[in-house]
């Protein structure tokens, strides 16, 4: 009765995380999302782009499993290679592109959740 604990872990892949779609045929799953922290494994395919934004709370860090992938952060453009990762502060406007002709897969980490906190950036229509 009052010794209730919470259910123990259990492994996640994307056959059992909740997936959803998003962008021009981009793919996403959460791979984990509490109040406090989510960790997103997404798929973009070759020549997609996501629309310039911002999160006014939430902090990402982007790090790239396969492919190639391009994050603008205020005009400076970084390419990743699998194996590297780029940390996008709070409240600074981005854009990520796959200009590759593969897919990319990467994770996105989010603390807080960037979910409900993504704002258009000024000049995208």
């Amino acid at each position: 009765m009052g010794d209730e604990r919470p259910l123990p872990p259990e492994p996640v892949d994307l056959a059992t995380a909740p997936g959803y779609l998003w962008g021009a045929g981009c793919e996403g799953w959460h791979l984990l999302a509490t109040p406090e922290l989510s960790v997103i494994r997404e798929r973009m395919p070759a020549g997609t782009a996501e629309v310039r934004h911002f999160h006014r709370r939430a902090q990402q860090f982007f790090y790239l499993l396969a492919g190639r992938l391009t994050i603008e952060i205020e005009g400076q453009e970084h390419e990743l290679a699998p194996g590297q990762g780029l940390h996008v502060p709070a409240a600074v406007p981005h854009q990520v592109f796959n200009r590759a002709e593969s897919p990319a897969e990467f994770l996105v980490i989010s603390q807080p959740p960037s979910h409900g906190d993504r704002i258009a950036a000024p000049g995208t229509g």
